[in-house]
């Protein structure tokens, strides 16, 4: 089979969650090493999407999708594909921060320790670089042993991206990574996605317009569970073809 030149690939897919439809008959081709960013307003279905892409979605008992995910040109959905194996190579972080109840050290350790890494060097390197990649080594590296729960809200969304990549993940899926964060701690963030999509390929729901703005290579906008259009994005935010997306990069509804 001939290497896909996206990295993920949604084909066709329709979503359900028991009788409700979330998704419908959505395609976007997602290329590598690329900041792509998904806005629409409530109720889009981007949420479902992301979930979807690392099978997340599936925790929900009553949750069907028909179509088909690709990662690197391999359907996330064929038999062989271990599951947990597909979560860590496409990790997820969630619009709320959720630490673990241990130490700044430990919650970064967690994933390596599960996947069986004793060496002790070796878990502080993966530390180490988890947190500087992150934008948060600078502020914790004197207090490593501190409860994870001392930290700003800002600092905790930016160990919970940290808990993410290291696990070393080829994807990382940001669910509204910045709401409810100030203006600092929404920059650095920004600051260290620019700066991970040397290496990762990054699909984000962005909290606000402006931010996908500030960060997207390229940029799908979605209404009620379908895609209304997809580009770079200099071409959806200075040239869309869609009425519906000029309506809501102008703030006219949404």
């Amino acid at each position: 089979m001939a290497v896909s030149e996206n990295k993920i690939t949604v084909k066709d897919l329709d979503f359900h969650y028991g009788e409700k439809q979330v998704l419908h008959a959505l395609n976007l081709n997602i290329p590598p090493n690329k900041i792509f960013s998904v806005i629409g307003p409530a109720n889009s279905g981007i949420t479902t999407l992301l979930r979807a892409i690392n099978r997340l979605s599936e925790l929900s008992p009553d949750a069907r999708a028909r179509g088909d995910i690709l990662l690197d040109g391999q359907s996330v959905y064929a038999p062989q594909v271990d599951v947990s194996e597909l979560r860590r190579k496409v990790g997820m972080v969630f619009d709320v921060p959720a630490p673990l109840p241990m130490s700044i050290f430990d919650n970064i350790a967690y994933g390596p320790r599960l996947a069986k890494v004793r060496n002790k060097s070796v878990l502080a390197e993966t530390v180490e670089g988890a947190l500087r990649a992150a934008a948060l080594w600078d502020e914790v590296k004197d207090r490593l042993r501190a409860p994870a729960s001392s930290l700003s809200g800002g600092q905790q969304q930016r160990l919970c991206i940290a808990r993410v990549l290291a696990l070393k993940p080829e994807v990382i899926l940001l669910d509204r990574p910045c709401s409810g964060l100030d203006p600092v701690s929404t920059a650095k963030i920004e600051d260290s996605l620019t700066e991970l999509k040397e290496r990762l390929t990054i699909v984000v729901s962005p909290h606000n317009i402006q931010q996908a703005g500030r960060v997207s290579d390229r940029v799908a906008f979605m209404l009620s569970g379908r895609l209304v259009e997809e580009g770079a994005n200099a071409e959806i935010f200075s040239n869309p073809k869609d009425q519906r997306t000029s309506d809501y990069i102008t703030g006219r509804f949404g």
